[in-house]
């Protein structure tokens, strides 16, 4: 990679991984940018010029995650039902890593005034993210939307799922109980939360089978 692409990448990876550890469990709307900004040693003018708001980090955590799953799959494929759990389980993994930036994700993503669109990710930021997997510079990313839809449409070609009901409604479906439980599983401060995630799902099959 060029020697300034391979600095503006190293730069967007490092911003992200110091908001993390800046989170930690507090609300995201806790970190301010001027914080962030001396913990990585740039100033506010170069932050705002990778991030033009600081919601964008969210988008961006977002759009990193989604490649860790394609990396994952590309690696150990799932079919189906099983690809559904697993996206539940690493869902409710991140919670329990970063409760503080999935709960403001979800706030963010439901956010009536904002235009929602992936945060773009280059291939020498995939590079840096992920180096010990072949080819991850090309690999394409699946939104989470995109990936259940996928995977809700193999567990109706193999039967897992047999409720007469178009695909994007029962990934819509999918989508509004794994968020959901975000917010509930807070809001109840639920423990573990991986099987707070796993019991919905099984909840919601009931009604699919």
């Amino acid at each position: 990679m060029g020697l300034r692409k391979e600095k503006a990448a190293r730069l967007k990876v490092h911003i992200l991984e110091q908001t993390l550890k800046l989170t930690g469990r507090k609300p995201f709307e806790d970190l301010y940018v001027e914080d962030l900004c001396a913990k990585v040693k740039i100033s506010k003018v170069t932050f705002f010029k990778y991030f033009p708001q600081k919601e964008d980090l969210l988008m961006y955590f977002l759009r990193v995650w989604c490649l860790q799953r394609a990396a994952e799959f590309a690696t150990k494929p799932k079919e189906g039902l099983q690809g559904i759990y697993y996206l539940a389980d690493k869902i409710g993994e991140s919670c329990e890593q970063h409760p503080g930036i999935m709960l403001s994700l979800v706030g963010y993503l439901s956010d009536s005034r904002r235009v929602l669109k992936p945060f773009p990710l280059k291939a020498e930021e995939k590079q840096l993210l992920l180096p010990s997997v072949p080819g991850v510079q090309q690999m394409e990313i699946l939104s989470l939307d995109q990936m259940l839809e996928k995977f809700t449409l193999e567990s109706i070609f193999r039967k897992e799922i047999t409720r007469s009901t178009a695909t994007k409604d029962i990934s819509n479906l999918f989508m509004a109980t794994l968020l959901g439980s975000i917010i509930t599983g807070h809001i109840n401060q639920i423990t573990p939360v991986r099987f707070y995630f796993k019991k919905n799902i099984d909840l919601l099959l009931k009604g699919l089978q």
